[in-house]
């Protein structure tokens, strides 16, 4: 091994958690490199909006994380592997008594899912993931590549979710935002492949989010990018005085200035604007400034109900010009009504009736769905495992082969089986020296899925022993062939250890 982790011992609490006083853990300790990925609420609702705003757009458009930027030109076999400590395990959670199951389907694993993630191109990708046994039933294991850009000087990624049971856009479980990245200190620094993972914890499930508007100040109106609209408060004439000669405070705005009112420019003595409402026609054309007919603000959009919609449709074909406004039916299938103004300056009378202009911006509020291993249950974990025995992998393959084929669609996650090589696989130009290997002929997505021992197909649980790093052509016929996974051993359990007793907090009280 390239470093040397004092034994540990293979002692496992009740609960079935590492035990908390692991030998060596200080040695262990200046291994374990941890980022944040949403470290505040404010972040998280930001992550959940980006993915989940016009019917989950940006989780429909990610793609399978590429592996040509790992691709391995050159593949070396070596020796056996060596143990650094005792050998381990963590019971799955939801585990029960053994039970026989005779058939021959795969029955897939509820943990399993696709980590969407930005990476630092700008462009969305997604790698596979499984839920994870911890004490806050809070944490994912993936590949550490699927949590560093390694094509990006290392950096972490952005707007990082799992979402188990993915399906065409459908997020069964619910979404869940990840918060910290635990990580070998020598994957962070020195990209070595050999410490190819990473384990993640995130908050509750953000299952769905409910409307609610709110008041803002007229900066944060013009900036926000979301909906919003515009709402008449009617004021008096004092209050109105007030507000035009206090800066401080929201600007007031006479909408009916009665008929002693004078026609004015924007620069006449005591001179106040009003909203008039035009066609979207005579809004486009509008100029934008100060003065009579310029654009009055942004158009002011009503939700109505198909009602509301046929009458007002009524009064339009009665009087056009009396009702400019626009009626259509948005892309959700909700109708609008939506206003255009120009501005209108006067000189007010003495009878007017004054408003006040109240900017209000809708928002999203989130709904808890619950924690991630109560939801989808949490495999296993297994280290310092002997080589050569069979485990059954997981995850979305997607990608190309080297030949430009693409058998795989990414749609529905695949599983491979087989005993693993008893001889470490190496890959120099990643550092590689000890991965372990199986013989699986996926493509790009399949990455970071997990490799379970012994994994029950009536339950649907195992142990997790690794995860996919590697995706190689080890014949060099241009068809990928071969999976590899880092050696689980005690520094990997070190690391797991941590991220499984560190809390997220909640993100909805």
């Amino acid at each position: 091994m390239k470093r040397i982790l004092l034994p540990a011992g293979g002692a496992i609490l009740a609960t079935g958690l590492l035990a908390a006083g692991l030998a060596g853990t200080a040695q262990a300790d200046n291994v374990i490199e941890n980022a944040d990925l949403a470290k505040t609420q404010a972040q998280a609702e930001e992550v959940v909006e980006f993915w989940t705003k016009s019917n989950n757009a940006a989780l429909k458009g990610a793609v399978a994380f590429s592996p040509d930027v790992l691709e391995v030109d050159k593949i070396v076999r070596g020796g056996g592997y060596s143990a650094d400590t005792k050998p381990g395990v963590t019971a799955p959670i939801g585990e029960e008594k053994k039970t026989v199951a005779k058939t021959q389907n795969v029955n897939l694993p509820k943990s399993i899912g696709k980590v969407f993630f930005e990476g630092r191109d700008g462009k969305l990708y997604w790698c596979s993931g499984t839920s994870i046994q911890s004490q806050y039933r809070n944490l994912v294991a993936t590949a550490g590549h699927c949590v560093y850009d390694i094509a990006a000087n290392k950096e972490v990624v952005s707007r990082w979710v799992f979402v188990p049971g993915y399906y065409q856009g459908k997020t069964p479980f619910g979404i869940y935002v990840g918060k910290q990245a635990f990580t070998h200190y020598d994957f962070e620094v020195y990209e070595d492949f050999d410490r190819d993972y990473a384990f993640v914890t995130v908050y509750d499930a953000l299952a769905g989010v409910q409307k609610s508007s709110k008041v803002v100040d007229w900066k944060t109106y013009e900036a926000y990018q979301g909906e919003k609209f515009v709402k008449d408060v009617e004021v008096t004439e004092a209050e109105y005085k007030k507000g035009k000669l206090d800066p401080a405070t929201t600007d007031y705005y006479d909408v009916d200035p009665g008929k002693a009112d004078e026609a004015t420019g924007p620069d006449y003595p005591g001179a106040v604007v009003d909203r008039f409402e035009v066609s979207k026609a005579f809004y486009d054309a509008a100029g934008v400034g100060q003065g009579n007919g310029k654009k009055f603000g942004e158009p002011v959009v009503e939700n109505v109900t198909l009602n509301e919609a046929i009458a007002y449709k009524k009064l339009q074909n009665d009087n056009k010009f009396k009702y400019p406004a626009t009626v259509a039916k948005d892309a959700r299938g909700n109708w609008t009504i939506t206003h255009y103004y120009v501005q209108k300056w006067f000189k007010p009378g003495k009878v007017a009736r004054f408003v006040r202009l109240e900017p209000n911006i809708v928002g999203r509020e989130l709904k808890s769905g619950g924690r991630l291993g109560d939801n989808v249950g949490g495999q296993g974990f297994a280290w310092n495992q002997p080589t050569g025995k069979y485990v059954r992998t997981f995850g979305y393959p997607q990608g190309a082969h080297p030949d430009g084929n693409k058998p795989y669609t990414g749609v529905t996650p695949k599983w491979c089986y087989g005993k693993t090589g008893k001889n470490v696989t190496k890959a120099p130009e990643f550092k590689v020296e000890e991965h372990i290997s199986l013989k699986c002929a996926v493509t790009g997505g399949y990455a970071g899925g997990p490799w379970l021992l012994k994994y029950s197909n009536a339950k649907r649980l195992g142990y997790v022993n690794g995860v996919t790093s590697l995706v190689m052509d080890s014949d060099k016929n241009k068809r990928y062939d071969t999976i590899t996974s880092p050696y689980f051993d005690g520094e990997t359990a070190a690391i797991y250890s941590a991220a499984s007793k560190s809390w997220s907090g909640k993100l909805v009280k």
